[in-house]
């Protein structure tokens, strides 16, 4: 994507945010019903104006959170927010503290991901091979930007965080909770894989905005139970999500001088000899692969 390319932010909406991003859209405001070739969208995707952006939301779990973690259709998300022209993603979502500096009602900006899903569709690339590079899944220009505006907000933000994604929709129990601190992570959730890792194949900058509700299994809560905690403070997280996100999107000049790494992700990532791919294939899967080949090839 050329710098100069006018960008529109896809905001992926977790529990409790996503009618909050709703109730704040200004200017020509529209519902939009998509189809993609994996299916619908959670719910249709809302398009706006949100501070000095334009963006699209889209609400992960659907209207009155019909969809589980491992059911939400990612690959019908991402592909949709392609289609409507996004450039970049942000993505929110509930999550468990792993460690002791960082409390229910801070605003964690993840850098890095532990996948431990096992049941989700992980890429829309079922019929080439197609093999993008993760080891950064955050878009490093999008983080920055973030990271710039959480100076000018209230509340703690943590300016970098590893996310472990569990197949839910169960909690961890008290010894997976401990293994992912073991294994470095800071933050557990279930809805971060194979998001980042669809946005990565789209070529859409991706961003993941963590919020803590509770403290996950590990730590000793005196009895509570996590669903009363998530409840006690997601609309704190909810809050501090929502200054983040209005300082942040009130001046989006740096993302429109900056391409991210993630927009050319594809460059050297398609493996299939292009003669070798199906004239079917590429038409099904065009706001992917339109960039990288002439749709009117044979």
């Amino acid at each position: 994507m050329d710098a100069r390319t006018p960008i529109r932010i896809g905001l992926i909406g977790g529990t409790g945010l996503g009618d909050r991003l709703h109730a704040e859209l200004e200017g020509d405001i529209q519902e939009h019903d998509i189809s993609t070739p994996f299916g619908n969208p959670s719910a249709p995707i809302t398009t706006g104006r949100f501070g000095g952006c334009d963006v699209a939301i889209v609400l992960r779990h659907g209207h009155g959170h019909v969809f589980n973690p491992t059911h939400v259709p990612y690959r019908a998300n991402l592909f949709a927010l392609k289609m409507l022209g996004c450039t970049h993603i942000i993505a929110s979502g509930a999550t468990g503290s792993l460690q002791e500096h960082i409390s229910p009602g801070d605003v964690v900006l993840c850098d890095q991901i532990i996948d431990r899903t096992i049941h989700r569709p992980r890429t829309f690339f079922d019929d080439i091979a197609v093999h993008v590079e993760l080891a950064d899944p955050c878009c490093d220009i999008l983080h920055g930007h973030l990271q710039v505006a959480a100076d000018g907000i209230k509340g703690t933000v943590h300016s970098t965080g590893t996310y472990v994604c569990m197949e839910g929709p169960g909690f961890s129990t008290r010894a997976e909770s401990r293994m992912h601190r073991a294994m470095g992570a800071d933050v557990v959730g279930m809805t971060a894989m194979p998001e980042a890792r669809l946005a990565r194949e789209a070529e859409l900058g991706y961003a993941l905005v963590a919020l803590p509700t509770d403290w996950d299994a590990w730590r000793d809560t005196d009895g509570d139970s996590v669903l009363e905690t998530i409840l006690a403070n997601l609309q704190r997280s909810t809050e501090a999500a929502l200054d983040l996100l209005r300082a942040a999107l009130s001046d989006p000049t740096t993302l429109t001088e900056q391409s991210s790494r993630a927009h050319s992700a594809l460059d050297h990532a398609i493996w299939t000899e292009p003669g070798r791919i199906d004239e079917e294939v590429q038409q099904r899967l065009a706001p992917l692969l339109d960039r990288r080949f002439d749709p009117a090839r044979t």
